[in-house]
């Protein structure tokens, strides 16, 4: 019988646990303050937004919202970015991501300091990674490790593809399977025969970015199935890259969507805050 995996109980578990660790800081006067900024109104930005204050309240950290306007100028974040990396008060920052046109994403990226950097997206904390380093995880990779242990579903020595190559996701998943002891195999727009790759894996993770591409002739009997994606299909109802009704027969265990990866990455990062180093 396939395991529904259930994103939303575990990360639920994660927010109780950094909750308890929240208030033994409080207990020895050491407090985190999060500032989130979020350029223009993109709708799925405001949610991301509100979940993650909503977040923040929950396990009980400092929260700064900083809503700006779409014409808000380049020069202005670099500068508010500024004065927030210098507010020792200040533990964590984040910029909600994608910026208007006109502001250069990698100029905003580096201007954060690595130390307050909870997205994990600067080059120091993404050389870490790659490195083996303690620091930051980046939050929906470390989401789905944390899913899958704690489905008790083994990593190490597993045969493991991702579907997917961005910076956000599929490049550093592929280093957190590594540090996980798995055989890792990253797929792509120009992977040829791309189900013949697919059906290798024991964990297929997949973020392609388009709804409802896995079908059952992408997967091997028994895999394990993580869908990263979320979209609205023909009936305006939430789906991901995964054909779930086409998929979930074959599966040893899968992520719905939603209610899969999606609330893990909001966990893990109110783990990062409590994890941000002081200078």
């Amino acid at each position: 019988m396939t395991k529904i995996i259930d994103g939303k109980a575990i990360s639920q578990a994660i927010k109780d646990e950094c909750r308890a660790q929240a208030a033994k800081y409080k207990e020895k006067g050491t407090e985190f303050t999060f500032a989130v900024i979020q350029v223009g109104s993109d709708p799925a930005s405001t949610v991301y937004v509100k979940n993650k204050k909503k977040g923040c309240e929950y396990i009980g950290i400092n929260s700064l919202s900083y809503e700006l306007a779409e014409e808000t100028s380049e020069d202005y974040l670099l500068k508010l970015i500024d004065e927030l990396n210098a507010n020792e008060k200040v533990t964590g920052i984040l910029v909600q991501l994608p910026l208007p046109k006109h502001i250069d994403e990698d100029k905003v990226i580096l201007a954060i300091d690595p130390d307050k950097d909870v997205d994990c997206f600067h080059p120091e904390n993404v050389g870490n990674l790659s490195l083996g380093r303690d620091g930051f995880l980046p939050c929906t990779p470390a989401g789905i490790i944390e899913l899958l242990k704690r489905s008790g579903i083994e990593i190490a020595g597993k045969e493991c593809v991702i579907i997917g190559r961005s910076n956000i996701v599929g490049k550093p998943m592929a280093l957190l399977l590594l540090r996980e002891n798995a055989t890792v195999t990253i797929a792509h727009s120009k992977t040829k025969n791309l189900a013949e790759v697919t059906q290798r894996a024991d964990i297929l993770i997949v973020a392609v970015g388009r709804p409802k591409m896995i079908t059952a002739e992408y997967i091997k009997d028994g895999a394990v199935v993580i869908d990263v994606g979320i979209h609205r299909d023909e009936n305006n109802k939430l789906c991901g890259d995964v054909d779930f009704s086409s998929a979930m027969p074959l599966c040893s265990a899968i992520t719905p969507v939603p209610g899969g990866v999606g609330p893990m990455t909001i966990a893990m990062l109110l783990k990062n805050c409590l994890n941000a180093r002081r200078k």
